[in-house]
Parts: structure tokens; sequence; C-alpha cells
């Protein structure tokens, strides 16, 4: 098979192997080289996700602290506001995360509760 058949044929199954990769020749001086290039890829930020602690009547405000300190590396203060904003307005944001960040702490924020005897919820909803 002569050289320029077998660089018809790559040509035309370029398009079929894999259409991400294009062939180019280096030089026109007939050296033969070709060199693969791929076009660039274009990534794409996650959408962000809220994690909500919901209010309820009987969880200890001391325990809602505790999940905001353990789960979400609140400090003192941090978790005593958004306790407070659970409290009188029935929910607060504990943090904004990657969807599988956010899911995963919310749903140990209620596994932890339901171990520890509380009603206590946080739900996601995209921020």
């Amino acid at each position: 098979m002569k050289r320029s058949q077998i660089k018809r044929d790559m040509e035309e199954r370029k398009e079929i192997v894999n259409p991400l990769v294009s062939i180019e020749n280096e030089s026109e001086s007939g050296s033969g080289t070709q060199v693969l290039t791929r076009p660039e890829s274009k990534t794409k930020t996650p959408s962000m996700y809220k994690v909500i602690v919901l209010n309820d009547d009987f969880t200890p405000m001391d325990f809602v602290v505790q999940v905001l300190k353990k789960f979400f590396r609140k400090t003192e203060e941090q978790a005593t506001q958004i306790m407070l904003q659970v409290h009188n307005k029935g929910a607060g944001v504990a943090g904004v995360y990657s969807f599988e960040i956010a899911e995963t702490k919310a749903f140990q924020v209620n596994e932890f509760s339901k171990r520890n005897k509380h009603p206590l919820k946080c739900a996601i909803e995209k921020a």
C-alpha cells in the first residue's frame, strides 16, 4: 500500500476512531511526521447546594450547636448564630457545597441525630 493511500485511509478513519483527536502534518517537506492534537477540554464548575438545618420543637439547642461544630466545622459563635436562625426562622444554612458533599453532610447529620434520638433534620437545595 502506498503512503498516500495510507494517509487517505487514516484521514477517513480519524472521525470514526476518535473524533476528538485531529491529525495534522507537521511539515509539508514530505517527512511523513504527523502530530496528534486534542481540542481544549472545557470543564464546567459543579453546581452548588445549600445544606439547610430544619427546626423542630424537640431537639435541644445545644445539640444543634454540637452538630454544626462537628459536621460543618463552625466555631462556637457561628454555630450559635446559625442555631438561633434555625430556631427563629425555621431553617438555617449550615454551608454551601457541591452536590456529593452536601448530600453526604445532610445524610451524616440525619443519621447522627437519629442515633442520638433527636428529630433534627437536614435538607439540601440548589444554591
